[in-house]
């Protein structure tokens, strides 16, 4: 009997996974004491960071969603939108002009 893998809860509670499988992160220093804080670096804190790639690997394993790859995904939507800019691009034939 093997073992179930279990994940982490409570690194699924503190990052969301984007469509394109990255990790979405909240900031800190966000609790308390905010009016001794510039208004630009609380307009700053509230919009939420995204996970160095090297950090994100090993919280996706934590997740159980190592699977999915970022840089992957996107490479493949770049030659998905050159194939279409191409096909777009090129000249019809008198039979498709009709």
């Amino acid at each position: 009997m093997s073992y179930k893998f279990k994940p982490n809860k409570s690194v699924a509670k503190r990052l969301r996974l984007t469509a394109t499988g990255k990790l979405k992160r909240h900031h800190g220093f966000t609790s308390h004491l905010m009016s001794s804080r510039p208004s630009s670096r609380r307009r700053k804190l509230r919009r939420p960071a995204i996970l160095f790639e090297g950090h994100a690997r090993n919280m996706r394993k934590l997740m159980g969603v190592e699977g999915i790859r970022p840089s992957k995904i996107r490479h493949e939507r770049e030659l998905a939108a050159t194939a279409k800019k191409a096909e777009q691009a090129a000249p019809k034939t008198p039979q498709e002009r009709k």
